[in-house]
């Protein structure tokens, strides 16, 4: 029998973090989070996700056992805002039983139809820059920190229960000697005189701060025509700040200002942390945070994170500004790899911009959909 039950407690919570730690035990391609971190972004006081989403976490126990896991949320920007009469799941981890997954997914739709909601779809988080998708080819290949990794019956349960693929994201990659300047140094230097644009370089966060702000908004900007997009608020700003600004070296920031220092473009890459969370365990003490600071300054592999570009200066080749400098920082740090985090897979314009570079799609990962 299949008993399913709310984490509510501390205790609960802890269990429902910790349950892929013994689904993915032997494998070599999940990279586990930081515990502490998991737990964070589930609590209410200090996550401000939940200023306009609810969320509710549920395990589900055979025989005593945890044998699945699921988050059902509601972001209620988007389902007033956007009117996408839409409940979330994610967090989704289950052992290869479809009755589990069957009986998880009947507490997202009860949430959904207490709320009069018309379909769920998932995995998914609480907003934009949480999680996205479920993995449907590149199970051998490691995962990031910014992404979920699962086993390859995920898929098939969802469309055994009568899901169909709602939005399909691709990872790509490409070795950095892939890179050639002439695709871009030209262009770099017309466009920084044409429209008198200036780059900007960072040796210390501490350097990086005073810009983060116009940096969320710029991102609110230029990914407002996406689908299922959400802007992100002013606390929701101050707490990514907090969170993730310091952890990223900030010469893997990039700027790009107007003559009246207003920034016209941005981009985040982060070095591969992978590695170093496998080997953390999910802690950062005693040792874990060593490992994850020898990988921030260390690692030879880049993650693209986040690339916008503010409307009024897309197809003006500002990128070409934006890849000459991360050409000269990467060449200096010795990077190997360049790897970039799931894009959907119909944005054509985020496509052409990598085509030179002969990426490679390693990945691929989709979101379900059922009507309620």
């Amino acid at each position: 029998m299949i008993t399913i039950k709310e984490a509510i407690t501390k205790n609960e919570l802890t269990n429902f973090v910790k349950f892929p730690f013994s689904l993915y035990k032997d494998n070599n391609y999940w990279v586990p989070p930081i515990i502490s971190d998991e737990l964070e972004s589930f609590d209410k006081t200090k996550n401000p996700a939940f200023e306009n989403a609810e969320a509710y976490f549920y395990l589900a126990y055979k025989n005593n056992e945890i044998v699945g896991r699921i988050a059902a949320i509601i972001n209620w920007s988007e389902v007033n805002d956007q009117q996408k009469k839409k409940v979330r799941f994610g967090w989704f981890d289950v052992i290869d039983d479809i009755e589990v997954t069957k009986a998880l997914l009947e507490k997202v739709y009860e949430l959904g139809k207490k709320n009069n909601l018309e379909h769920i779809e998932g995995p998914m988080g609480f907003s934009n820059l949480d999680k996205v998708g479920v993995l449907t080819e590149g199970f051998e290949e490691i995962g990031t920190m910014i992404t979920w990794y699962n086993h390859p019956y995920f898929a098939d349960h969802f469309e055994q229960l009568g899901f169909v693929k709602e939005k399909e994201y691709l990872e790509s990659k490409f070795p950095f000697s892939n890179v050639r300047t002439e695709i871009f140094e030209k262009a770099n230097e017309l466009v920084k005189r044409r429209y008198q644009l200036t780059p900007l370089n960072f040796k210390t966060t501490k350097e990086v701060m005073p810009h983060v702000d116009k940096m969320f908004d710029l991102f609110n900007e230029s990914y407002a025509s996406l689908s299922s997009f959400v802007a992100i608020s002013d606390v929701q700003k101050e707490y990514f700040k907090k969170k993730y600004i310091s952890f990223i070296n900030p010469e893997f920031i990039k700027f790009v200002e107007d003559k009246d220092h207003n920034i016209v473009a941005f981009s985040i890459v982060m070095p591969s942390f992978s590695e170093a969370l496998q080997k953390s365990k999910g802690k950062l003490f005693p040792f874990g945070f060593l490992h994850l600071l020898k990988a921030r300054k260390q690692s030879k592999d880049m993650i693209f994170y986040l690339i916008g570009v503010h409307p009024e200066y897309q197809n003006k080749a500002v990128t070409a500004i934006i890849f000459n400098e991360y050409y000269h920082t990467f060449k200096e740090k010795g990077v190997v790899n360049c790897f970039r985090t799931p894009e959907l897979a119909d944005n054509v314009a985020i496509h052409n911009l990598w085509k030179h570079f002969d990426p490679v799609v390693h990945k691929r990962r989709c979101t379900y959909k059922k009507d309620l």
